[in-house]
């Protein structure tokens, strides 16, 4: 890797959008951190980078493990002293209508594991080397699909339903980045969330049994803006649909839901 790149780490980069997200962060001049858990897709997002000009390297991480999960992050602070991007994408979504409830590796209902809770533990442990790159960038990669977190059955023990469990990982997934932005305040590093566009012909949409409705490219197009373009320099702390500065769910700017939250996060992770 040269050494004078920047790097950027995305998640979920093996497939959907983030297979699309990826070359174009390197062509724009990063050194760019490929995450799945498929060694082979990710060889061939790297080779393609690789084979256009570009610099980009695999990861591999289980998401839903919150071990391997601090394993990767000991892997990053390990080789980069300085972090300018980082881009919680990896996601799973609902699933087809009467699936039933699954969990973790750590016994935590899957959906909020792998879409909010990675990303929070994730980026926590590299803050520092986001802090050393400022003015640097986190983008946690929400939805549109968006319900109330309720706080008396987070893990959906008592009413399943695939629906709820993504539509709130998503909520917990603004709320954090929220609070985040405020923690982050005159350190350099910004933390947007966005909802980048609707049923895109991903695995998680054909998961849903759901066609394709918009482009990947677009919705690709509104990250990578969000992750690149000048005039997003400084803003933070907001939530962006399809790139417009909107609000999002009411719960999200509960600051007595978030401090429950936040507590319940850092808890569950070990911080």
């Amino acid at each position: 890797m040269p050494t004078h790149k920047k790097i950027a780490v995305i998640t979920g980069a093996t497939d959907g959008m983030g297979r699309v997200v990826a070359p174009r962060l390197a062509e724009s001049g990063f050194h760019v951190v490929i995450h799945g858990r498929s060694a082979e897709r990710g060889r061939q997002v790297v080779d393609k980078i690789i084979g256009d000009g570009g610099s980009a390297e695999f990861m591999a991480c289980n998401l839903a493990s919150l071990v391997d999960i601090r394993r990767f992050a000991a892997e990053l602070n390990s080789k980069f002293e300085r972090i300018s991007l980082l881009i919680n994408n990896a996601g799973i979504g609902t699933g087809p209508d009467g699936a039933p409830r699954e969990v973790s590796d750590d016994g935590l209902e899957r959906r909020f594991a792998v879409n909010y809770l990675s990303g929070f533990l994730l980026t926590r442990l590299v803050i520092d080397k986001m802090k050393a790159a400022a003015p640097s960038r986190i983008i946690n990669v929400a939805s549109d699909g968006q319900e109330p977190i309720d706080f008396s059955d987070v893990q959906l023990e008592r009413h399943y339903s695939g629906y709820f469990a993504y539509c709130r990982s998503k909520v917990a997934e603004i709320m954090a980045t929220l609070d985040l932005a405020e923690e982050l305040r005159g350190a350099g590093v910004t933390a947007n969330t966005m909802h980048p566009s609707s049923f895109m012909d991903t695995t998680m949409v054909r998961d849903m049994k759901h066609a394709a409705v918009e482009s990947l490219d677009v919705g690709a197009g509104h990250l990578v803006d969000l992750a690149l373009n000048a005039k997003f320099d400084g803003l933070t702390g907001r939530y962006l649909n399809r790139g417009v500065d909107m609000p999002a769910n009411e719960q999200c700017y509960d600051l007595q839901a978030r401090r429950t939250l936040r507590e319940l996060s850092l808890k569950l992770v070990g911080l």
